[in-house]
């Protein structure tokens, strides 16, 4: 069976219009000649999408292909010459673009490219060999930061093109965070503007602290005798240690509140999360005979 122009863009004989343009532009942007000049392939696939969109993008055109296998050369406004899917070869002619020029000009960047690309317009140049200037592609790269170092903020050193850049790493950041730096990705083609370089934070975990959005939770150790008859204990932070008031009859496992000593917002880093230290009741574990005597003697009087 003869391929047709819904098996060049790979969509079925119902797809919407919006569904069409959707496989154009990633066709068209896989296969354009200017990326592909190893591939001596892509220029006549890039044609084949081309003539493709042609008509599938037009509803008089896509009708009457539907129809007849083909497009009516007379009334399409097109040479009739044997060859193609539609049975017919385009002739360059600015007034049939349309809305196709402008789908080229928004993948391809073009005098109103979304990067300000500098090509001429699409209707002045020979069909099929259009030198579009094309945008080049993001990049994505992981950026490792300790707990301590999302705390206060931080740096890393990446190497593009010969070049080192220092890109800063907000306070506040937490895993999946994203640090844009402009035009550091892969190069345009065609006078193309540069993607973009994004570094994807992974924030490690600690052996202290547990995080939840901006807070963090500790574990603080208290032994018995404070646990029992209350008093002042140390808790880290991650900036510094502060000073907790256990009250009497504290129990394990209890949580207690340090209002602001969690994480710095990332979008508003003077403001903090809270710490939740949780109590952990610690017991010797060995005793003088003395000492076993005078807890035997405790556990009497209770």
């Amino acid at each position: 069976m003869a391929k047709t122009y819904y098996d060049v863009l790979g969509v079925q004989k119902d797809a919407s219009e919006k569904e069409i343009k959707s496989a154009f532009r990633k066709l068209a942007k896989k296969y354009h000649p200017d990326t592909n000049q190893d591939d001596p392939s892509a220029e006549a696939r890039f044609k084949e999408i081309n003539e493709a969109y042609e008509v599938l993008s037009d509803k008089e055109k896509r009708s009457m292909y539907d129809r007849f296998g083909t497009v009516n050369p007379q009334a399409a406004g097109f040479n009739s010459q044997p060859g193609g899917y539609g049975g017919y070869t385009r002739t360059a002619n600015p007034e049939d673009l349309g809305d196709f020029s402008s789908i080229f000009d928004s993948i391809f960047g073009g005098a109103r490219g979304r990067r300000g690309g500098t090509t001429s317009r699409v209707q002045d140049m020979p069909f099929g060999t259009r030198g579009f200037a094309m945008d080049g592609s993001d990049i994505t790269q992981s950026a490792p930061i300790s707990l301590a170092e999302a705390y206060s903020g931080t740096a890393r050193l990446i190497t593009r093109t010969g070049r080192t850049i220092r890109a800063k790493i907000p306070a506040g950041a937490a895993t999946g965070t994203k640090v844009r730096l402009a035009g550091e990705g892969e190069a345009g083609a065609n006078g193309g503007a540069p993607g973009d370089l994004y570094l994807v934070v992974e924030v490690e975990s600690d052996s202290s602290f547990e995080r939840s959005g901006d807070d963090l939770t500790t574990e603080i150790k208290v032994d018995m005798f404070t646990a029992l008859l209350g008093g002042d204990i140390d808790v880290p932070t991650l900036a510094r240690t502060v000073k907790l008031k256990v009250p009497p009859g504290t129990q394990s496992g209890r949580k207690f509140r340090l209002t602001g000593k969690g994480m710095p917002r990332l979008r508003d880093p003077q403001t903090f999360g809270d710490l939740y230290a949780r109590v952990l009741i610690t017991v010797p574990e060995k005793l003088s005979d003395e000492q076993r005597a005078a807890v035997e003697n405790l556990r009497a009087l209770f």
